[in-house]
C-alpha cells in the first residue's frame, strides 16, 4: 500500500473514532403538508435538515419558470458570463434580487460559496484589512485566506473588539465580514451598530444574507429590515439555494461594486454562468417572497414551536440549534431520529468547536404545525433521554409527554 493510500485509511479511522463521518446518502423527504402518520408520507422522512425554508424548491411556479427557461435558453449557460454565458434570464434574476432587497445592483454567481470567494478576493489585497466574525461560514473564511489580505478575527458578536481592531489598523482600506443570521447558532448580528462602527472607521461592511433572505424583514432580508438597504458602505452576498429554493449565489451593492466584480472576481470570470433554469426559478422566488410576507411569518411561527418544545431560546431565523455536547452523541441522535422518521442536521467538528456539537433543526413554511410539534417532540424526548443517561428511544414519541419537563431546560 502506498503512502497516500495508507494516510487515507488512517484518516478514515480517525473520523470514525471521533464521530465526524459524513456521507452523501440520498434520502426521500416528506411531501408538502403530509401530516404525521399520513399514508402519503409513510415511506418518507420529515425534513428539518434542509435549507428550503419556504418550501419553494417544489413550488409549481418555480418549476414552471425553470422549465420555460430550459426551453428558451437550454440546460446550461455554456460559457463564462463574460464570454457568451450571459442570457436575458440572468439580467431578470439580478433585477428581481435588487427589487427584493432594495439594493441598486446585483451580480449572480454559480453558488453562494463562489459569491463569497469572489467578493472578498476582489476587494482584498495587501492594502485591505479583512476583519471577520469568528463564526463566519467556511466560504467567507476561505475567501479571506485567498484574498492576500491581512486578516483579523474578532470574538463572535463582540463589537467593542471590532471597534478596537478598526481603530488600530494601518491599512488604508478595511472590509468587515459578518453574517446577518449565523448558520450554526441561528443568532442574528446587530447590523445597525456594526454598520455604524464601519462608517465611523471608513470601512466597507459585507453581510452574508444566506439565512436572512426570505426569512428576516418579511423576506426582504436583515439588511433591509435594519434600514441599511442601499447604504454605500454596506453590501451583501446571498445564496439562491436556501429560501429561494433554487441554486446559485449573488453579490449586491452599488453599481461600482458590480463592475469591479465583473472585471476582477475570479470565481465569476472563470466560471460557467449560472444555469438558466436555476436563474429563472430564483427570479420567480423573489417575486413570490416580495408579494407574500406571510411565508416568512410561517417560518418564524414553526421556529417558535421547535424552540418551545425543545426548551431552547428561539433563534432569529429558521435555524434552531439544540446543544448536545459530544460529536458521538450528536451523531447517534441524528441516526435515531432518522430511524424514527425525522431528518435533522448534525453539526460536529470541524463545523463547530469540540464539545459543543448540536442538532440543527430548520423551520419551514410549508410544514403544518402538527408536523413540527411531532418532530420537535421526538427530538426533545431523545435529548432528554441522553441527558438522563437512559437508553435513547427509537420510534414515535408523543410531543405532549415532554413539554413539561423538557420545556424548562
Amino acid at each position: 500500500m502506498g503512502a497516500m493510500q495508507q494516510w487515507l485509511r488512517e484518516q478514515s479511522t480517525v473520523r470514525a473514532r471521533r464521530g465526524t463521518v459524513r456521507n452523501t446518502t440520498a434520502r426521500n423527504t416528506t411531501v408538502r403538508n403530509a401530516a404525521a402518520g399520513d399514508s402519503a408520507a409513510r415511506d418518507t422522512l420529515l425534513d428539518l435538515a434542509s435549507n428550503d425554508y419556504l418550501g419553494l424548491s417544489i413550488d409549481p411556479r418555480l418549476q414552471a419558470a425553470a422549465i420555460d427557461a430550459i426551453g428558451r435558453f437550454g440546460t446550461g449557460a455554456r460559457a463564462s458570463r463574460v464570454v457568451t454565458g450571459t442570457q436575458p434570464v440572468h439580467a431578470e434574476l439580478e433585477a428581481e434580487l435588487c427589487r427584493l432587497t432594495g439594493q441598486p445592483a446585483a451580480l449572480a454567481f454559480s453558488s453562494g460559496y463562489a459569491a463569497n470567494l469572489g467578493i472578498l478576493t476582489a476587494l482584498g489585497g495587501p492594502g485591505t484589512l479583512i476583519v471577520r466574525d469568528e463564526h463566519c461560514h467556511a466560504s467567507l473564511i476561505d475567501g479571506a485566506r485567498l484574498s492576500r489580505s491581512p486578516v483579523e478575527v474578532f470574538t463572535h458578536g463582540d463589537l467593542a473588539a471590532l471597534d478596537r481592531l478598526l481603530a488600530s489598523r494601518s491599512q488604508p482600506r478595511a472590509v468587515v465580514v459578518v453574517e446577518s443570521i449565523y448558520s450554526v447558532l441561528g443568532d442574528a448580528a446587530d447590523l445597525r451598530e456594526t454598520a455604524r462602527i464601519c462608517a465611523k472607521h471608513d470601512t466597507l461592511l459585507v453581510v452574508d444574507e444566506a439565512h436572512g433572505i426570505g426569512v428576516a424583514g418579511g423576506g426582504r432580508g436583515a439588511v433591509h429590515a435594519a434600514g441599511l438597504a442601499g447604504a454605500e458602505h454596506v453590501v451583501l452576498t446571498a445564496t439562491l439555494s436556501k429560501a429561494l429554493g433554487a441554486q446559485g449565489g449573488a453579490a449586491l451593492g452599488p453599481a461600482a461594486l458590480r463592475a469591479h466584480l465583473v472585471n476582477t472576481a475570479r470565481s465569476f470570470i472563470f466560471d460557467t454562468g449560472l444555469a438558466p433554469a436555476a436563474a429563472a426559478a430564483a427570479a420567480e422566488a423573489c417575486r413570490i417572497i416580495a408579494a407574500d410576507p406571510s411565508l416568512a411569518q410561517a417560518v418564524l411561527g414553526n421556529a417558535a414551536i421547535i424552540a418551545h418544545v425543545c426548551g431552547i431560546e428561539q433563534a432569529a431565523g429558521a435555524v434552531q440549534s439544540v446543544p448536545v455536547g459530544r460529536a458521538e452523541d450528536a451523531a447517534q441522535l441524528a441516526v435515531r431520529l432518522e430511524e424514527a422518521g425525522v431528518l435533522v442536521g448534525c453539526f460536529r467538528p470541524p463545523s463547530v468547536p469540540d464539545g459543543i456539537s448540536r442538532l440543527r433543526l430548520t423551520a419551514r413554511a410549508d410544514l403544518a404545525p402538527e408536523q413540527v410539534w411531532h418532530a420537535a417532540g421526538l427530538v426533545a424526548g431523545m435529548v432528554a433521554a441522553l441527558e438522563a443517561g437512559t437508553p435513547v428511544p427509537v420510534g414515535g414519541i408523543d410531543a405532549a409527554m415532554h413539554l413539561g419537563r423538557v420545556g424548562a431546560r
